[in-house]
């Protein structure tokens, strides 16, 4: 497939569905409550065990020559699926075309821009808070830490403190509490304030910025195939990210 196609189909997916999230406007008000382990009990009824989803893993020997190759572009040393679909990219495989399309600006959004782990897994979390996605943070908390994303900047996120009053944090400067802000107003306001967006374009430029946009649009697709085929955690780990209290 073209890499301008599937760049331009992939896009017209995120931005399609990247706007259907909210949350309180005063979320830091709000008590969270932690989730525990993931547990067979909370699997629903309709789950398959082989995917943890609602649709069934796909398996190569199953798809012809097109499914094929795009299962091979995930399922290869160096993409962190070499043992295996799972999660998101698991349901993608039902159309394996869209899968393929999705690649290449999985790999430009998430690998190929000048920013470094650290900053990508703060936007990747900023962004699954916003749309209180366990799946999503809880698969990234950890890489965020490998990263080098301080403990400090994290809980930042994950209970959604008010930046205004906060003490000084390590590591916690101008670009990272831009890009927490940008990613929190992108997500659940109805614009980006001009005096967020100034310093953004100051702090990233044009290219950039649009990579962040990009990279926040691909997780919020991510979250919506999560949240469509009610894909799970697997059951002993951790769920990471607390949700509101009832």
């Amino acid at each position: 497939m073209n890499t301008k196609i599937a760049l331009f189909t992939a896009l017209l997916l995120f931005i399609a569905v990247s706007t259907h999230f909210t949350i309180t406007a005063n979320a830091q008000e709000v008590e969270y409550q932690l989730q525990g382990m993931q547990t067979q009990d909370k699997i629903p009824a309709d789950i398959h065990m082989d995917s943890l989803a609602r649709l069934p893993q796909v398996q190569r020997a199953e798809l012809d020559e097109v499914g094929q190759n795009a299962f091979d572009t995930y399922v290869r040393p160096g993409t962190g699926y070499e043992t295996g679909l799972r999660g998101p990219v698991g349901m993608w495989m039902h159309s394996p075309i869209l899968a393929e399309a999705v690649f290449d600006l999985r790999q430009r959004v998430r690998y190929g821009t000048p920013k470094d782990q650290r900053l990508t897994e703060l936007i990747i979390l900023s962004t699954a808070r916003e749309i209180s996605n366990q799946y999503e943070w809880s698969a990234h908390e950890p890489l965020a830490q490998a990263a080098g994303l301080e403990q400090d900047i994290i809980e930042v996120v994950k209970y959604r403190k008010d930046m205004n009053s906060l003490p000084p944090i390590n590591g916690f400067g101008e670009i990272e509490q831009t890009l927490v802000q940008f990613t929190r107003e992108l997500v659940s306001e109805e614009k980006v304030s001009a005096a967020t967006f100034a310093k953004a374009i100051d702090l990233f430029g044009g290219e950039g910025l649009v990579d962040i946009v990009g990279l926040v649009g691909y997780y919020n697709f991510v979250a919506m195939t999560l949240k469509a085929f009610d894909v799970q955690r697997p059951v002993g780990t951790e769920l990471l990210l607390p949700m509101v209290s009832d």
